[in-house]
């Protein structure tokens, strides 16, 4: 699932998000790729903390729904808007098999190391990139 995110810039250097799905859940970043993944994890923390709390997680709405809203107004006056992947973290992680060309699995070993990463961490980081990359503005 993906929620509308505004993204407003700070008078300091910087951008703040927040989410109008999510009253009360905001971060910032120094960039805008910045604020956007710690938007993700902020979103991510306040869905968890809904869970345990037994309230209803609300549906993504659209951006139009969001634009044609006159409570958020004031809000979304002057942002810019994305939109931000919802990823849980959902305990240990799971054992799986993937399927991958020998000189690409050889070039990947190669760049965890380099990182000082494990192959599995440094899959888990290209995929969170990816997926946060996919956030293209609205």
């Amino acid at each position: 699932m993906r929620y509308v995110a505004f993204l407003h810039q700070d008078e300091e250097p910087g951008f703040g998000i927040s989410f109008p799905d999510f009253p009360g859940c905001v971060s910032a970043g120094d960039t805008v790729d910045e604020a956007i993944l710690k938007g993700a994890e902020a979103l991510a923390f306040h869905v968890e903390g809904m869970l345990a709390d037994g309230e209803a997680i609300p549906a993504p709405r659209d951006l139009a729904t969001i634009q044609a809203d006159d409570s958020l107004a004031e809000w979304r006056a002057g942002a810019a808007f994305a939109y931000v992947p919802l990823v849980m973290d959902r305990g240990s992680p799971r054992r799986v098999n993937i399927s991958l060309d020998p000189g690409l699995l050889s070039a990947l070993d190669e760049a965890a190391k380099a990182r000082g990463m494990t192959r599995s961490a440094f899959i888990a980081s290209a995929a969170w990139n990816e997926i946060l990359g996919a956030r293209a503005g609205v």
